[in-house]
């Protein structure tokens, strides 16, 4: 159950006496000769955390971070180091997390899901084991871990581990049917998360397991939720971003702070005068089709726009059957097969660009 404390706000200058970084105490001082000895001599992930490091303990008030073009083209974009340290305190704070509780890292560094972690770490005084961000993480199986972060690939590697984990966030792109399914019957609490490099991570959660599980996302406090003229998603926290800000994410409100996305706007397929939804028709093929896969449009003479899936794999025959939830407008009038979706550094598909493969 996610829950609001009240808490101090402690500023970006200040690492927690708290913080461990893979069992070991660290001052700023001491976490600016780590930072150095990983750049110089760590793996791959220990120097994105190095470089990570150094840019937080320099002189700036801001970092810069990549964006995954949630909301445009992918870009680096500066974020107030303080407001990082506010979306530290408020997961904290709907977390429950204490002084002493354990987190594992498997995520990469060089994006605000993989740095948030480690803020949070510092800034809440948490115990940081920081492993590799392999699609199966590996980790001290005799440790218990009160939070940690996952992208969903990950999650369902780790399915038969996961009680070694209290709360999970699982985010980065949705969670397949599949998986909601097996996570049903586990004591680890998980939660889908809703947010992007813009939001300094997430604004907003929904229990995806247990007796609170829901469809609807709940703003986090001082998270200001509306949509639009083209009910695409408003944002407002000012402890986080100043102004409003216009997500390309269509949603239904159903109060004033709980929302349901229901897709993209870029990925509206306008199709014989009807608006349909990728998102929505791919939720009805989860079951049939084991292959990552998406929906898209392509132009069309009659319809304007027709309805194509799109499979990552080997061409075969697809049975009709997988098709029975689907309406008569939203069943693919062509399937393409690719060898592999064209995606993002972390693991984010890529739809128009994967599109161009099949020119």
């Amino acid at each position: 159950m996610i829950t609001a404390v009240k808490t101090k706000v402690p500023t970006y200058d200040k690492i927690h006496l708290k913080f461990k970084l893979n069992g070991r105490y660290y001052d700023a001082e001491d976490l600016n000769e780590v930072a150095y000895c990983f750049i110089k001599e760590g793996e791959p992930h220990q120097k994105t955390l190095g470089d990570f490091l150094q840019a937080w303990l320099d002189n700036n008030d801001y970092v810069e971070v990549q964006t995954s073009g949630s909301i445009g083209v992918p870009k680096k974009i500066k974020i107030k180091k303080q407001a990082m340290v506010n979306s530290a305190i408020a997961t904290g704070n709907a977390f429950n997390l204490r002084p002493g509780d354990s987190l594992l890292h498997c995520l990469p560094f060089n994006f605000i899901s993989g740095r948030m972690m480690l803020v949070r770490a510092m800034i809440l005084g948490l115990e940081l084991d920081v492993v590799p961000p392999r699609i199966t993480p590996v980790f001290d199986e005799t440790k218990t871990y009160d939070f940690s972060a996952m992208i969903p690939p990950q999650a369902e590697n780790l399915l038969p581990k996961l009680h070694h984990f209290k709360s999970l966030i699982i985010g980065g792109a949705a969670a397949s049917h599949k998986l909601l399914e097996d996570i049903q019957g586990i004591e680890t609490q998980c939660y889908s998360t809703y947010g992007m490099t813009e939001t300094v991570s997430h604004i907003a959660f929904r229990p995806l397991n247990g007796p609170n599980k829901t469809d609807f996302y709940k703003a986090m406090p001082n998270v200001k939720v509306s949509t639009n003229e083209n009910d695409c998603l408003v944002l407002e926290a000012d402890y986080l971003f100043d102004g409003e800000l216009v997500t390309n994410d269509v949603a239904i409100m159903h109060s004033e702070n709980e929302f349901k996305l229901v897709g993209r706007i870029d990925n509206v397929i306008n199709s014989g005068g009807l608006k349909l939804f990728a998102e929505q028709i791919e939720k009805h093929l989860t079951d049939g089709i084991s292959e990552r896969f998406f929906i898209a449009g392509q132009a069309d003479e009659k319809l304007g726009e027709r309805v194509i899936l799109v499979i990552e794999g080997e061409e075969r025959d697809i049975n009709p059957s997988i098709y029975k939830n689907l309406k008569k407008n939203e069943i693919p009038k062509q399937v393409y097969f690719v060898d592999k979706l064209v995606e993002t550094p972390n693991r984010k598909i890529q739809r128009k660009k994967t599109l161009e493969l099949l020119k």
